[in-house]
């Protein structure tokens, strides 16, 4: 039998290079470390605040103090950067979401202190207007249109007071047309030219963001869809033509988001432009996996670290995921 499969195989076999764990270990093509993680975080006002979000079993928003003390963890345990988000007060959110630009609002107070009590670990902050709109959307809203070049004005001024406040990277995620362009040259003229900016270059139009519009707390505000300046989940290839707008315009990275229904745009950005592609591992994926594990239907640990390593055989150069600090501790614990 065995000189029969050899002539059927030509002496080929796979499982040589499987047999033991040093083998699979010598010939691994992917590899996930603590360098590959962004953690994303929430904010909210007031002092010694965890508040967890029901949707997110793990996952809590925090005021700037407990922010400050979580981002020591994180930086201790190798994570290079986190992503802030901010949870504001109601009555400071507007139809042109205007505390965006407020030098003190809450994501840039984050900032600051993120900046003097932990120098260590970037900091990624967003500018799109829906943690700041009493409608819930990304731009600002005039009758029933989003309208662009409004938004990219305001975002534009948004991104300056955020580097003012210490942000290492502008990650705009707000697909207004033409942003790339206006943000760096903000950014340029205030003096911020070693601010990078990280794109959503690839934002879909996607059922998976649930859990996150209620961390922000937008669920319940958010009027209509975005489908006018998202993209369509069929659409490959005007996803890699918005991409190449934004590299075009000066994006220094680039996003993909969701991460896991998207592997094949990760990898056809990275193929395509060359410039680090990172994935969001979005809250509705994430949800998916810890409801999954609590039911006891999956091992959630295993899901969890396969699901990060398909980024990178994807080729991305790193992923957003609220796993990230669980990523990091069981790394460090693997030694």
């Amino acid at each position: 039998m065995t000189h029969i499969v050899d002539q059927i195989t030509g002496h080929r076999r796979m499982r040589r290079n499987r047999k033991a764990d040093w083998t699979r270990r010598l010939v691994q093509e992917s590899r996930l470390t603590v360098d590959d993680l962004i953690w994303p975080i929430f904010v909210v006002p007031g002092t010694n605040v965890v508040e967890p979000i029901p949707s997110m079993p793990g996952v809590n928003r925090m005021s700037v103090d407990r922010l400050v003390e979580a981002a020591k963890e994180a930086a201790d345990l190798g994570v290079p950067a986190l992503a802030t988000f901010p949870n504001i007060e109601m009555s400071l959110r507007d139809e042109t979401g205007s505390n965006s630009l407020a030098a003190d609002n809450l994501i840039n107070q984050a900032t600051r202190a993120l900046k003097q009590h932990v120098p260590q670990i970037g900091v990624i902050t967003d500018v799109a207007l829906d943690p700041f709109t009493s409608h819930g959307h990304d731009g600002i809203l005039r009758g029933s249109e989003i309208v662009n070049d409004e938004t990219v004005e305001q975002v534009a001024r948004a991104a300056v007071v955020q580097a003012d406040a210490g942000s290492d990277i502008i990650s705009p995620s707000e697909m207004m047309d033409g942003r790339i362009g206006a943000i760096r040259q903000a950014l340029d003229d205030a003096g911020h030219q070693n601010v990078g900016i990280m794109s959503y270059a690839t934002k879909f139009s996607s059922a998976f963001y649930g859990p996150y519009r209620e961390a922000i707390g937008t669920g319940g505000l958010l009027k209509g869809d975005k489908k006018t300046y998202y993209i369509d989940p069929a659409n490959g290839t005007e996803a890699i033509r918005d991409a190449a707008l934004d590299v075009e315009e000066g994006a220094d990275m680039l996003m993909v988001k969701p991460g896991l229904p998207y592997l094949d745009i990760c990898w056809r950005m990275k193929e395509a432009f060359g410039l680090p592609v990172f994935a969001y591992q979005v809250s509705g994926e994430y949800a998916q996996i810890k409801a999954a594990a609590m039911n006891g239907w999956i091992d959630g640990d295993r899901v969890m670290m396969e699901t990060l390593l398909a980024f990178k055989r994807a080729g991305c150069d790193g992923i957003l995921s609220y796993f990230a600090v669980e990523v990091a501790r069981a790394l460090a614990k693997k030694g």
